[in-house]
């Protein structure tokens, strides 16, 4: 899985989670009904064409010929996935063209596609769950493991974000780039907080979706210790998801089941529950169950950051872009980094839902750290439109973030401020706002 042959490119993929609301209410549409996201799912399918994607029963995705794909989450979102593409600037690009698609075929259904970073207007007790098998275990086993697992459903149901999908080309160089994104993911989600309104009011965070992540199961969520070690290896990575307990598979009948909450270390040893023996399918399903800030598998899944308005999308892959495809650059950011200690960087995590970009990195602000961390990103694409990798168009996708690190008001600051003034608390004027 981790080993690379022959030529490998470095690609972009983007993924960007949506809510599909009410444009009135701000609330999430239901499954179900002649409007409900499954009747979307069949307008988008009747759309783009491609492949159905069910699970079980249920009309789950649309996967298109181009290699884009389309899902649910638990929660009724829309996930948009790129196909993996040559640069930046043409990933930005289809993406734009694919929302304000999406977004025309929801408002023909009455619906508003809504970016960001989680579902405003919504609680985790009311929200119209999609019937997927596997979202059912999942909340029995966050409620089997207690506390650690309190905000696993909230995350599940609510939260929203978007990703940037990037390539490593060797071990050598899955450890570098590893090394770096691991470091910078706490200073990445200062700067990206927005996420200040649950249930329709103020939480007092800038970012509940950070909030709901620290009590998700954290030993499969948050910092990936092994990343931060200079000379990390697949190895490295494999003994300690080795150590990660799986919470389903799925049986040789299709049906999904609970894997028992023991290491698939364990696991590969004992077997399951139900006698069965794991296969190379169930040590990627467990993969799949994974949640660290920087997820190893195939590629590089970058899921730190809180979903920005859409206008400001690309500063995302922008900025890990940047950081990632300029040797220099990463060089650089991994020095700037490399200091701080694993617990230095749980507490910031710790730190960015209330704090945002006031948030410490030991004794340096995140506010310093991210702008360096901007300043060398835009070298990275410079230096790769200089090489014709890139259009010029990319030099300006970091202008939003460095509106933020220039005035110290961070997206959801902005919210904060609308919605107690212009928005007038009415989450029409929100979702008029905010939609695509």
């Amino acid at each position: 899985m981790f080993t690379k042959s022959g030529e490998v490119r470095e690609q972009v993929g983007l993924e960007v989670e949506n809510a599909v609301v009410d444009p009135d209410t701000g609330l999430a549409v239901p499954y179900s009904g002649p409007n409900g996201v499954r009747a979307l799912l069949e307008a988008v399918s009747a759309e783009f064409g491609g492949e159905q994607l069910h699970d079980g029963e249920h009309l789950t995705g649309i996967k298109t010929d181009s290699g884009m794909i389309v899902t649910l989450e638990h929660g009724g979102a829309l996930e948009y996935a790129s196909a993996p593409t040559a640069d930046l600037a043409t990933a930005v690009d289809d993406m734009r063209q694919t929302m304000e698609r999406l977004a025309d075929l929801a408002g023909s259904l009455g619906h508003a596609i809504l970016p960001g970073a989680n579902l405003p207007f919504n609680r985790v007790e009311d929200v119209p769950w999609v019937p997927k098998p596997r979202g059912a275990l999942m909340r029995e086993f966050f409620a089997h493991i207690g506390e650690p697992g309190e905000w696993g459903p909230t995350v599940m149901a609510l939260t929203l974000s978007t990703q940037a999908t990037l390539d490593y080309t060797s071990e050598e160089d899955l450890a570098e780039k590893v090394r770096m994104h691991v470091a910078a993911s706490p200073v990445v989600s200062a700067l990206f907080v927005n996420s200040p309104l649950e249930g329709g009011e103020l939480t007092g965070l800038r970012s509940r979706r950070s909030q709901c992540w620290l009590k998700t199961d954290p030993r499969r969520c948050g910092l990936l210790p092994a990343g931060l070690r200079d000379k990390m290896t697949p190895d490295d990575f494999v003994e300690w998801a080795l150590g990660v307990p799986m919470i389903y598979h799925q049986t040789a009948d299709g049906r999904y089941r609970l894997a028992g909450d023991r290491p698939f270390g364990e696991i590969l040893t004992d077997g399951f529950p139900d006698g069965g023996m794991p296969t190379w399918a169930d040590w990627t399903s467990h993969l799949s169950q994974v949640w660290t800030d920087v997820r190893v598998r195939g590629t590089l899944e970058l899921r730190a950051p809180d979903g920005p308005p859409y206008a400001h999308i690309p500063a995302v892959p922008a900025l890990w872009v940047g950081l990632t495809y300029h040797r220099p650059s990463r060089v650089a950011a991994w020095e700037l980094l490399r200091d701080h200690s694993a617990d230095d960087l749980r507490r910031t995590i710790r730190e960015v839902p209330t704090e945002g970009l006031s948030a410490m990195v030991g004794d340096v602000p995140a506010r310093e750290l991210g702008r360096e961390l901007v300043r060398l990103a835009k070298e990275g694409l410079s230096a790769r439109v200089a090489a014709g990798l890139e259009r010029d168009a990319v030099l300006g996708y970091l202008d939003p973030i460095e509106e933020v690190l220039d005035t110290g008001t961070t997206f959801a600051d902005h919210v904060i401020r609308r919605w107690e003034g212009e928005f007038d608390r009415d989450p029409a004027r929100y979702v008029a706002a905010f939609r695509v």
